[in-house]
């Protein structure tokens, strides 16, 4: 079974996306803000992670991917980019830190699963 770590600081986003990839049999773990879901992901070492670009506290959704792609394991972990804005600069950005994917919120739960199935 593949686990996908979600790190949102939206309760209800992250509910949905377990219950989406849930019923596709993902295990699916959560984490509330960037430095948790940076100490999670090297606890876990998922199979994707699907990140928020919009979190307060120290870390935003590219520092986060920043380090991910720094460490010594998770370097290739798929990391889509979860984000309310469809601004270039912010999927340019999100690509330079190592993005592999986006999905601009609001986003269906069929195009949740194809691109999670896409890269986990």
């Amino acid at each position: 079974m593949k686990s996908v770590l979600v790190i949102d600081d939206q309760p209800e986003i992250r509910e949905l996306i377990r219950l989406t990839l849930e019923i596709e049999d993902f295990t699916v773990h959560e984490a509330g803000d960037g430095q948790s879901g940076l100490d999670s992901a090297v606890t876990l070492r998922p199979d994707l992670v699907l990140l928020d670009v919009m979190m307060p506290g120290g870390l935003d959704g590219f520092a986060v991917c920043q380090r991910l792609r720094g460490h010594a394991t998770l370097h290739r972990t798929p990391i889509v980019m979860l984000t309310s804005r469809s601004d270039a600069a912010d999927r340019r950005r999100g690509l330079e830190v190592g993005a592999s994917a986006f999905l601009t919120k609001p986003f269906s739960p069929r195009q949740l699963l194809s691109v999670v199935s896409r890269l986990a």
